[in-house]
Parts: structure tokens; C-alpha cells; sequence
């Protein structure tokens, strides 16, 4: 077990060197940079220095220079790409090319938004599906059964930020129902009802979809339980239907479902956040790394990819050490 999570920890170092560089290249082979950026910004009124920005002729060579030295250009790529993985090393993630801040002070500034829509999701999430999935196995065929289905099919075959423009038509300031805010986590001088009070709607638009399979999961491990030997046998020998579905079946057939937990929080919270945070104007990491890619903003870029994707590859191997620990039966090697 030991040599398994340890194989699982060394893959961790080549799987982020090999996403990272994916990314880097087809990013220096795409149109446009941070050069193009600054160029349509002096094209505004007023927006250019004396003597930098000639019309047609573009911006003045020496800044042009100037600015191919500040952002790094002035270096082939092998070379950036390599003091990029050296800084990585320290999560030393470079300077913000627009916003002039360390990459790092940016993502722990908007870090608490994406945890608080992503942990609160989760939870919500599994709090309703686990109780509903058993429900649904142990009246398999009824009408709740199929009531319930109709419903979360519904909900998982409405895109997140499609929910998302229509909660905040309808209940957002200004909508037909004008009760929640639209814009934040809080309000200036807002306590804890104030902050959950924001968070309902983009809670409600990244949960609608992912009941569904959590539910359905419930339902399946619980009906394949339920059905076996063990279970039949408690049922003859007296024991009462909750204890046989609480004392019995729930350990075994909650294995996969508690396990799933981190991989579903990451999906949530790298998936489900981005469109949320865009379409309620949430300072999270998906907005950030969002306008990092507008702006071309590459230390931002390739930041929060190298903090997604770290992050996604820990939970997971978090996930495979929580199997083992709800049943120590498994054994990966």
C-alpha cells in the first residue's frame, strides 16, 4: 500500500511538468498577447503617454523593447518556460503582467470566494442525494421513485449558467422577484445571514446539476446491497428493516459515494465555479483566471492552472487513501 501511494505521489512531479508545458506551447502558437493587449488599450482616447502610441504605426519600438524586457519576451521560450518551472518549485508564481501583484497574493485574495462556493456546494450536494438516493432504492418502482427522477434529470439537463441568467432574471435585484444580491459573497458591514443570503443563488445554480449522479449512485449501490446474501440473512434472523438498511447495507454501499468526495468537490469547485463566479460577478479564482486569459495575462494563466491542476491531482489520491480507510479489504497493490 505504502509503494502504491507512493508511485501515486511520484506521478504527481511528470503529470504537472506535462500539462503545464501543453499549455505553455499552444499558448506561445495562439494569436494575440499581453504586447496586443496594451496596443488596443492605447487605441482608446487619451489612454497612450506622449509619444508612444503613432496611430497606425502602432506603439514606439523603444517601448515596445522596453516592454518585451519587462514581460520576459526578450528570452526564447525553452528559456521562460524554464524560470517559470523554476519559480513553480517554491510556488513562486510570478508577477501579474496587468494588475502588478504576485500571482500568489492574487489567488490566496480571491481563494476563500471558489472554497465557499465549492465546500458548501459539496456539501449541500451530498446531504440532499445520499438521504434521497436511499429513499429512492429502498421504494424502487414508486412514485417518489419516479417523481424524483423526472426531477433531477430536469435539473442535470440544465447548464449551470443558463440556471444561473434565469435565477438571477427572477430573483435577483432588480428582477421579477427582486430577493437576493447580485454581486459578492457580503455586503459592506454584513454579518453571516448576509453571507449566506448571497450565497443561495450561486449555490442553487452549481448543485442543480450534479444531484443527479450522486443520487443515482445512491440509489445503485444501495439496490445492489440490498440484494445480497448478508442482508437477507439479517432480515430472517429478526432484524428490523432500519437497522438492517443503517446497520448492514450503509457501510457497504457508502464505500464509492464517501470516496467520490474530493473528486466531486474538485469538479465543482474547477468546473461548476467558473461560469457561476463570471455570471455573479464573484471575485473567485474562475473570474480571475477568466480575465487572466482575456488579457493574456500569462503568469495568472499558467498560475492557477498549476494550482488546479496540483490541487485536483492531491484530492484525488486523497480519494484513493479514503477507500482504503473506509474498508480496509482493498488493497491497490
Amino acid at each position: 500500500m505504502i509503494a502504491y501511494f507512493t508511485r501515486r505521489i511520484a506521478l504527481v512531479i511528470p503529470t504537472l511538468f506535462g500539462i503545464i508545458a501543453l499549455n505553455f506551447f499552444i499558448v506561445q502558437l495562439a494569436p494575440g498577447g499581453p504586447l496586443e493587449t496594451i496596443t488596443e488599450k492605447l487605441h482608446q482616447p487619451g489612454a497612450a503617454p506622449a509619444g508612444t502610441y503613432r496611430g497606425a504605426q502602432g506603439l514606439d519600438p523603444e517601448m515596445i523593447a522596453q516592454l518585451d524586457i519587462q514581460f520576459g519576451f526578450n528570452k526564447p521560450p525553452l528559456v521562460r518556460f524554464a524560470l517559470m518551472l523554476r519559480g513553480y518549485l517554491t510556488f513562486n508564481l510570478g508577477t501579474s503582467f496587468f494588475q502588478n501583484e504576485p500571482v500568489t497574493t492574487l489567488i490566496w485574495q480571491r481563494l476563500p470566494v471558489s472554497l465557499s462556493l465549492g465546500l458548501w456546494s459539496t456539501l449541500i450536494v451530498y446531504l440532499v442525494s445520499i438521504p434521497l438516493g436511499i429513499a429512492k432504492a429502498v421504494r424502487d418502482g414508486s412514485r417518489l421513485d419516479v417523481a424524483s427522477g423526472v426531477i433531477l434529470a430536469a435539473g442535470a439537463a440544465i447548464p449551470g449558467f443558463l440556471l444561473a441568467i434565469l435565477l438571477i432574471v427572477m430573483f435577483g435585484q432588480g428582477g421579477t422577484f427582486p430577493l437576493f444580491p447580485l454581486r459578492g459573497l457580503v455586503s459592506p458591514g454584513g454579518g453571516m445571514l448576509d453571507y449566506a443570503w448571497h450565497l443561495v443563488l450561486p449555490t442553487i445554480a452549481m448543485t442543480a446539476g450534479g444531484f443527479a449522479s450522486l443520487t443515482m449512485l445512491t440509489k445503485n449501490s444501495f439496490l445492489e446491497e440490498i440484494h445480497k446474501a448478508y442482508v437477507t440473512t439479517a432480515r430472517a434472523k429478526g432484524a428490523s428493516e432500519l437497522r438492517v438498511l443503517l446497520r448492514h447495507v450503509l457501510p457497504n454501499a457508502m464505500l464509492l459515494i464517501v470516496a467520490g468526495f474530493p473528486a466531486a468537490l474538485t469538479a465543482i469547485l474547477f468546473t461548476s465555479a467558473l461560469l457561476v463566479e463570471i455570471v455573479f460577478s464573484l471575485n473567485g479564482l474562475g473570474l480571475l483566471g477568466y480575465n487572466a486569459v482575456l488579457t493574456r495575462d500569462y503568469p495568472v494563466i499558467f498560475g492557477t492552472l498549476y494550482i488546479y491542476t496540483l490541487t485536483g491531482l492531491v484530492l484525488r489520491i486523497l480519494g484513493d487513501l479514503l477507500v482504503t480507510v473506509i474498508d480496509p479489504r482493498i488493497d491497490f497493490e
